[in-house]
């Protein structure tokens, strides 16, 4: 056998034994890839598709001219006389969302959104057959409703999972109805847990990256045991589609909320009374606070748990009730979950030194609306590039602000450090450096020995609304 012959056979095996190698790598990797078939077998007939029908708020027609030319379909859709004068038809149910049985005998979870200002409400089972849900109860804050139909039979249900082990990576489904393709399943990882969203500041929510559109609202999120560890709740899009982000209301929420809703139809939350902000790295440091961390009272309501507890405005929380409150976005959450009328722990610092107080919470009350002021300038002088005037009870009457309330009125804003950090006619400025304003002399000050190239604090009352800015001296 020649020596080139020899060569090209051993590189064949060389080649062969390699391939194997691959071959046997990939093999070993596609195991790996979790394998959804007996999870969407086993919880897939426990979900459901819901409808919804609302009676039309205005009865006045609203097509005009050339109505006559309708195509039939649309009028029956609509609710149009037909040309014969029969009645059109009702609307027809438009399909919303999900939601999943956690009883046998018919009560059902689904999000608030799905169902909110529905007149009916209809549940589409596994095998196709429809019944007329009742709403037991509903909850705006968490974006939760209980639903109950009449059950015929033992429905098949849901486990709830009882761990509070759900880690960033692990492997996650959605089961729903995304744009109405019915019992569609989608899979991805959890990316964060605690999420704190504008517009729910009393769910921890769980971020994922499973594809969720239009539909899936209400279904469950489920870890590899089939257990549904959330309720798939919120996208973040620009498109009105999925972009990667996608929000789940975490079990142990869902749970603690389900019996009150239950119960009585809605839910009661813990309240604190503060209003509070993030603090950042120029707050920290004008608070003498090693890093950033915690939450910041910027506002105590008069005659609240934190009001009766003499906490105050500039108090950064950093623990409550044995948990660390590492953002502001923790604490509503936190607070939330704690009966009315039981006691708490609270730990802050003030002014540099750590405290510990116990408070009574309360129970959240709705939501009010501040009162729009219109203030008027007048003038009067200071240091920071601002004229202030001492608030006496006409501001107040104009800002719509209480008697408690004390401060300065920015009357009007010259070239410098007050134009440059954004104050504007009307703010009220009731702290500097966590020192509180009263008057003008007090004002200046306090502005006399303000620190160069440090963070300074102020506390600004804006439409009734508090909260805290940082700055340095303009040079």
């Amino acid at each position: 056998m020649s020596r080139v012959a020899l060569l090209f056979r051993s590189s064949l095996s060389v080649f062969a034994f390699a391939l194997m190698l691959m071959q046997s790598s990939l093999s070993v990797a596609s195991n790996n890839l979790p394998d959804f078939t007996k999870l969407f077998e086993d919880v897939s007939p426990a979900v459901v598709n819901i409808s919804t029908l609302s009676k039309p708020k205005n009865r006045q027609p609203i097509y005009g001219p050339g109505s006559e030319d309708l195509p039939e379909i649309f009028r029956r859709y609509f609710g149009i006389p037909l040309p014969d004068g029969r009645e059109g038809g009702k609307a027809r149910p438009m399909s919303l969302g999900s939601g999943f049985i956690i009883s046998a005998d018919g009560y059902i979870l689904t999000n608030n959104h799905v169902v909110d200002g529905a007149d009916t409400i209809i549940v589409r089972l596994s095998d196709r057959s429809e019944q007329e849900a009742k709403l037991v109860g509903a909850d705006k804050r968490s974006d939760l409703a209980l639903l109950k139909i009449n059950a015929d039979r033992r429905l098949p249900v849901v486990k709830l999972s009882e761990s509070d082990s759900v880690k960033p990576g692990q492997w996650v489904a959605a089961i729903g109805s995304p744009f109405n393709f019915e019992y569609s399943i989608t899979k991805g990882i959890v990316s964060a847990l605690n999420r704190s969203l504008p517009s729910d500041n009393y769910v921890p929510f769980i971020q994922t990256d499973v594809p969720i559109n239009p539909g899936n609202s209400g279904g469950p999120l489920l870890n590899m045991d089939g257990e549904v560890i959330g309720i798939n709740s919120q996208i973040f899009t620009r498109s009105g589609g999925f972009m990667g982000l996608s929000f789940a209301i975490p079990v142990a929420h869902v749970s603690w909320a389900v019996e009150q809703l239950k119960e009585k139809g809605y839910v009661t939350r813990g309240w604190l009374g503060v209003a509070i902000q993030d603090v950042d790295r120029e707050l920290a440091e004008s608070f003498n606070l090693e890093r950033p961390m915690g939450a910041l009272i910027n506002q105590v309501l008069p005659g609240g748990p934190a009001d009766k507890a003499k906490l105050h405005p500039g108090d950064v929380i950093i623990r409550f009730n044995g948990r660390d409150i590492k953002n502001s976005g923790i604490l509503p959450m936190t607070v939330g979950v704690v009966k009315p009328g039981d006691e708490a722990k609270v730990e802050f610092i003030r002014q540099g030194e750590r405290k510990t107080i116990m408070v009574e919470v309360g129970e959240l009350p709705d939501e009010k609306h501040s009162p729009e002021p219109s203030a008027e300038p007048t003038l009067q002088k200071n240091r920071l590039g601002v004229q202030i005037a001492e608030l006496d009870q006409d501001y107040r009457n104009k800002l719509g602000l209480d008697d408690k309330v004390k401060g300065l009125v920015v009357i009007d804003i010259m070239p410098g450090t007050g134009r440059s950090i954004g104050l504007r006619q009307g703010d009220v400025i009731t702290d500097l450096n966590n020192i509180r304003l009263e008057s003008v002399k007090d004002f200046n000050e306090v502005v006399a020995d303000l620190p160069e190239q440090r963070s300074i604090s102020m506390r600004v009352i804006r439409n009734g609304n508090p909260g805290y800015i940082t700055f340095r001296l303009a040079e």
